[in-house]
Order: C-alpha cells, then structure tokens, then sequence
C-alpha cells in the first residue's frame, strides 16, 4: 500500500472511540469493528417492502439523470459516466419516499450510535454501477471530496440491490481512518484517489436492504460490475449539527466555512438524542 499523507487542513487529528454501552442500533462488538476497522456489515437494515418503495422511487430520477447524461458529449458530466456510472444527487429534495427514507428509525439510530445526539443529514445520492463499462471507483475517502469539519461524520451505503464483488460492493482499507483526512488527487475520468494498491482490503458484500456503514474518513473503493445488472445504492450521510464545508486551495488557508444546514436537503434528523421529522416536501415526485 502505497504510503498516505494527512491532507493540508488535517491538523491535531485524533479519532475518538464511541462507548459501545450508548449504542442501541449495533452490539458493543460492532461498535469496536467501527472504531477499529471504519466500517460495519448491517445486513437486515430494511423490510423487502421498503426496498421495493426506494426503488420504485429512485429507478425513476436515477433513470431521468441516466438519460440526460447521454445527451452530453461524451456521455459524461464530472465524474458520472452513461452506460459506466451515474450519481444523482439530492433525492430528498424531489421524492418524498427518499426523505422518509433518510428519517428512517434504523438510519437514525445508526446515526445517534456514531455521530451523536444532534445530527443532521448531509448528503444523499443514488449510484448506479452499470455493467456496459466495467470500471472500478478508486481509493478516496469522502471527505476527500469535499473537507468537512469535524472531520468524522457517516456514510450509510445502502444497498437497494444486492451487493456483490462481481457487481462493485464497496471495499475497505481498515484502520486508516484513524489517521484523518488523507491527501488525494485527481484521475481523469475516475475521481480522486488517496491510495494506490491496499494489499488485504475488506470486501463488504451486503445483500438488498442491508447497509455498509462506514466513517466519512474510511478510505474505500467499489470494484467493476462485471455481471450482466446494474449495481444499485442509496447513499445518505449524517453529520453533527453545526458542522461546516471548508472552501479554498488546499495549499493554503481555508477562505470560507459554510454551514451544512441547508433546510430543503440538510434539516435535523436528531435534536438532543430524539428523532426529528424531516420537514415537508416542498415540491416534486415521488
């Protein structure tokens, strides 16, 4: 594995521990795994009922960000490849199954169990991994993409079909996200990138409904889809309320803090360790 080095905004990094008798969505042991490795298998996290209302409801945006991207040259916007890879973002602004999704009483746990007791929702995106251009996604972490503080908040990959090594389940280089936000860099078309070959990476296969949790500062990378069907995923990410985007050139001094507090996709879904709903859908399908 190739040596990786603290991005220029992590400074005085030091992982806390979660005291796994606060927990009541994962057993203590889980707990541990997370804090040790960065990540947990949950692998009954929704009824088949509500797997099917999520896809019934994302198969239809991620079909209409699908179509549009094959009417771009190349096929390509960013990252997002028709035919390759696509990533549509913000569900919980136009489909209101997507935002009682993200309130689920399950999710939320996971949510008080690891980031604590006043969270708000992050970031949500469908990823859909098709098998016309089997591509692998590489190492990053997820706060390489856009530098959070406080630096650790969670990732809950949930899988709308299953997840398989074939079709690009997610794997994990365990341990690293103890050291912090990693340096990445940029390779066209892929994405960024913190690492180059792990040696022994955690393969987390998970079947339809389950979910791979794992910290914003867990370095991993899905595989090729190499069968003949699309690989599904729902993506929603949780951090604590009051955390901020930093913005600038990393070579330098962050020039702005943002508030991640957008009330249409970033609203509270834990106030002093009680849910909260998620506010109406203002407008949309779903």
């Amino acid at each position: 594995m190739s040596t990786p080095q603290p991005h220029p905004w992590n400074r005085d990094f030091a992982w806390r521990d979660h005291d796994p008798g606060r927990a009541t969505a994962l057993a203590p042991g889980e707990v541990e795994q997370f804090d040790r490795d960065g990540f947990v298998v949950v692998p009954e996290l929704l009824a088949p009922s509500e797997v099917a209302a999520a896809l019934a409801a994302i198969d239809e945006l991620a079909a209409a960000s699908e179509a549009a991207l094959r009417d771009r040259p190349g096929g390509r916007l960013s990252i997002s490849e028709a035919g390759a890879i696509t990533f549509t973002t913000h569900l919980v602004t136009r489909s209101a199954v997507a935002r009682r999704l993200s309130a689920h009483p399950r999710i939320v746990a996971l949510a008080r169990d690891l980031v604590g007791d006043d969270v708000r929702l992050y970031w949500d995106q469908a990823v859909y991994k098709f098998p016309e251009r089997p591509r692998r996604f590489p190492w990053h972490q997820d706060n390489g993409y856009s530098f959070v503080e406080p630096q650790e908040y969670l990732t809950v990959w949930l899988a709308l079909t299953d997840a398989r090594l074939a079709n690009g389940c997610p794997q994990v280089a365990r341990g690293l996200h103890r050291l912090g936000t990693l340096r990445h860099r940029f390779v066209d078309p892929l994405g960024y990138e913190c690492l180059g070959e792990v040696a022994d990476p955690a393969v987390a296969e998970v079947p339809a409904g389950g979910a791979v949790v794992f910290s914003s500062l867990t370095p991993h990378l899905t595989g090729p889809n190499t069968t003949g069907a699309v690989r599904k995923a729902y993506i929603l990410q949780y951090a604590p309320s009051g955390a901020t985007v930093l913005g600038g050139d990393p070579r330098g001094e962050p020039k702005e803090r943002l508030p991640c507090d957008d009330p249409e996709r970033q609203y509270e879904v834990l106030r002093g360790g009680r849910a909260v709903p998620p506010p109406p859908l203002s407008a949309g399908p779903g």
